[in-house]
């Protein structure tokens, strides 16, 4: 996740939406989170309708470039901050590209029956609700308690909200600091009761910018304990769940929080996105009145990007897929022409002699110790952009 100075910013040609999705950036909050390190603004109307009109603007460019996608992901930030302009910016999306599936971020205040008709009215097929968790004592912590409800009146309103969309999601995170085991328990006893369709359980992830605001709200981030909650919510969830991927866990098959696991390409929309399209990384101007004056321009508001070296590449595809629990080794010759066998055979071989990694039908496969290895990896993958996230803040 760095960039070289002075590199040529461009994009790729267009092409084909089989596998490739649209990323939407929504930045505001009604309340910043001490762990969240995305790109994101406390709410302030006019702003973000302007930043809403910008938004639908760059959809443009993309679609007058060649692009197409077959899903789009909105994330933010709170997406559903102003539902009547987050249906207008889907309704331009699906005029113009042949999307299959949308998946939505929200928080549980926004379940209301009004917010759930538009988004279900739009096409959105997978609403994912950020809970965090049910404990009242972390939501107080988290200052999430007052402004979204107790874990009580979550656990109802997601209860009301099953059966609106074809995947229901309930984004929780584990190994808060203050976090217990019975703690943990007693949340994973509450998801299973909900009945919702898909769980995402994260771990804490804290980057330089937010280890301070975390210490002084939840604690001191301790991982000694990670794999003894991450183990006791796998033995929980799986006799009713399946893994779509190390920390996502679903009831049918279905899209997933993290779509860089079942798109090759993406590309990323909004103020702070980043994008990923023909092996090139991009990041857009984090700067939100930047942004906006850019495309009021029509310029796309792309600040850096680096083209990806053919191992970055294959090395990439190993991580995400492999998180995804199962690597497709005949899509990845299909992909690359054989040449991925030179950058991934010694990681291949360490991991299976660690346990991590099995051959089944001719693919690699996560093992049940594999798994936790993903999970801290992809920790750390996350971590690197939450601090390049940081470097850019602090550099537009």
């Amino acid at each position: 996740m760095s960039f070289d100075e002075g590199e040529t910013v461009f994009l790729p040609g267009g092409g084909t939406a089989m596998d490739r999705l649209l990323y939407i950036h929504i930045p505001f909050c009604e309340n910043l989170c001490p762990y969240c390190s995305f790109n994101r603004v406390l709410y302030e109307k006019s702003q973000c309708v302007e930043y809403f009109k910008a938004l639908r603007g760059e959809i443009r460019i993309y679609r007058d470039l060649g692009y197409d996608f077959g899903g789009i992901y909105v994330g933010g930030g709170t997406p559903t901050i102003l539902p009547d302009e987050l249906e207008e910016t889907l309704q331009v999306a699906g005029d113009y590209f042949s999307i299959r599936e949308i998946s939505v971020e929200t928080n549980p205040n926004h379940l209301t029956e009004k917010n759930l008709t538009a988004l279900k009215r739009v096409g959105v097929n997978r609403l994912s609700v950020g809970v965090q968790s049910f404990d009242d004592g972390l939501l107080r912590s988290m200052g999430r308690y007052d402004k979204y409800g107790s874990g009580g009146e979550i656990c109802e309103r997601l209860k009301d909200t099953l059966g609106y969309f074809d995947t229901l999601n309930a984004d929780m995170i584990f190994n808060f600091p203050t976090q217990t085991a019975e703690i943990l328990g007693s949340d994973l006893d509450i998801l299973i009761e909900t009945g919702v369709d898909q769980v995402t359980y994260y771990p804490l992830m804290v980057s330089d910018s937010t280890r301070r605001a975390v210490s002084k709200a939840l604690g001191k981030v301790d991982y000694r304990k990670e794999r003894t909650f991450y183990d006791l919510i796998v033995k929980r969830l799986i006799p009713y769940y399946r893994n779509s991927s190390a920390w996502c866990f679903s009831r049918e098959d279905a899209m997933i929080d993290e779509y860089i696991v079942n798109y090759g390409e993406y590309a990323g929309l909004g103020s702070g996105s980043i994008g990923y399209l023909g092996g090139r990384c991009y990041a857009n101007t984090f700067s939100i009145p930047d942004y906006i004056e850019r495309l009021k321009k029509k310029e796309l508001p792309i600040m850096a990007c680096r083209q990806f070296s053919l191992k970055e590449q294959v090395r990439y595809d190993f991580l995400m897929k492999l998180f995804g629990m199962e690597l497709d080794m005949e899509s990845l010759k299909g992909k690359y022409g054989g040449k991925h066998l030179r950058y991934l055979w010694k990681d291949t071989l360490a991991f299976m002699i660690a346990g991590g990694l099995c051959y089944r039908k001719g693919n690699i496969c996560l093992t049940d110790r594999g798994r936790y290895y993903w999970v801290v990896m992809m920790r750390e993958f996350f971590t690197a952009v939450n601090n390049f996230r940081d470097f850019c803040l602090n550099s537009d």
